[in-house]
């Protein structure tokens, strides 16, 4: 079986942000969809790279032994919110509430709040699990784990539609939109999972 990238997500969204950071790898990179895994993992890290962590090693034990598994764990921290949703951001108020509900809920929260006190990131941290690069040692697995940021505030209102969750409240200044409004190349060049993505790519090129 020739190598692929499995990355541990069932979100289209992110998955065309991965495959155009990752494209110069000259791997394949398929969803835990498309790679026909399916696996419940419960995600009870206290930090994102331990979350990113848990599901990387989840994906890896139902993958093959040349496969690379990637997994992700992101999410937005407000500093007048005391880093809320944080960790927590994909089940804020509940998963299966939509996130035009999450937005208006944290503006209505940071109602009356200044710009200045508005500050915001985006955090991913990226887990990979690989094989161990020796033939005798092929059940033995590798791991790395990066982190990306991207500095920025809370806006007033949502903004843009080119992008998911709570990308059409966070600004950032340079551009003076939000994430949302940004096009798809300046967005993965400034963006945490665009960061984190890219020292990724930096270090799996060492180690493969």
């Amino acid at each position: 079986m020739s190598r692929r990238i499995l990355f541990a997500t069932g979100n289209e969204g992110k998955m065309r942000e991965v495959r155009m950071i990752l494209e110069n790898l000259n791997i394949p990179v398929l969803s835990m969809k498309e790679a026909g895994i399916e696996t419940d993992i419960e995600e009870n890290g206290t930090s994102f790279e331990e979350n990113a962590l848990i599901k990387a090693r989840a994906v890896a034990a139902c993958a093959g032994p040349e496969d690379i598994v990637l997994a992700d764990d992101s999410g937005l921290e407000i500093d007048y919110l005391n880093g809320e949703p944080g960790i927590y951001s994909a089940r804020y108020m509940g998963e299966d509430t939509s996130y035009r509900i999450k937005n208006a809920n944290l503006i209505e929260r940071l109602d009356g709040v200044p710009k200045e006190q508005r500050t915001a990131r985006f955090v991913c941290a990226i887990a990979a699990v690989l094989p161990s690069g020796t033939e005798n040692e092929k059940a033995l697995k590798r791991e790395l784990v990066v982190r990306g940021t991207v500095e920025g505030y809370i806006g007033w209102e949502e903004r843009g539609t080119n992008g998911f969750g709570y990308d059409p409240i966070f600004y950032v200044d340079e551009y003076g939109c939000s994430t949302a409004e940004l096009d798809s190349e300046t967005k993965n060049r400034i963006s945490h999972r665009g960061n984190a993505l890219r020292l990724c790519e930096e270090r799996l090129k060492e180690l493969l």
